[in-house]
């Protein structure tokens, strides 16, 4: 398994270094899944200002958010024999981590390592573009979260 960790926004969010928790929560994540290949991918945090350009351009959404998936295997099959699958990319937006842990009431801590769940799950192919699919990827995240100890 490889991360790489990209820190574009220097806020003091970014003073604590959060590799370790992620590397535990795709552990986590690849058990319950039941996913034996070897996994790569990367996750860039960025200030609101990237954010917003990367939806608007990417998505055509004029607007910022929290977290946006680039998944490499949308596109074709990336696997190749012998190589580590290449899952894609995780942008979370530094802004939004300090506004949705004040506005749920939960430590900036616990909405890191919820966006990054939320992320990786689009990844590996999660959505919730509909009620039965955003149950299902939301139950997930929970279980995810929750096996972990990461509550609150």
């Amino acid at each position: 398994m490889a991360i790489d960790f990209i820190y574009e926004d220097q806020q003091e969010l970014m003073e604590k270094n959060y590799e370790d928790q992620f590397s535990k929560i795709i552990l986590e994540t690849v058990k319950q899944l039941n996913i034996e290949d070897d996994i790569e991918m990367s996750c860039i945090i960025v200030d609101e200002k990237e954010i917003h350009r990367i939806n608007k351009d990417y998505r055509q959404i004029d607007r910022p958010t929290d977290v946006i998936s680039f998944a490499l295997e949308d596109e074709m099959e990336f696997k190749v024999e012998g190589m580590p699958r290449e899952l894609g990319d995780i942008f979370i937006s530094s802004a939004h981590v300090y506004e949705q842990a004040k506005e749920y009431g939960h430590s900036v801590d616990r909405e890191m390592c919820f966006l990054f769940t939320h992320g990786l799950l689009h990844l590996l192919g999660y959505d919730h573009m509909n009620e039965s699919d955003e149950k299902a990827m939301f139950s997930l995240q929970d279980q995810i979260l929750t096996s972990l100890n990461i509550t609150r």
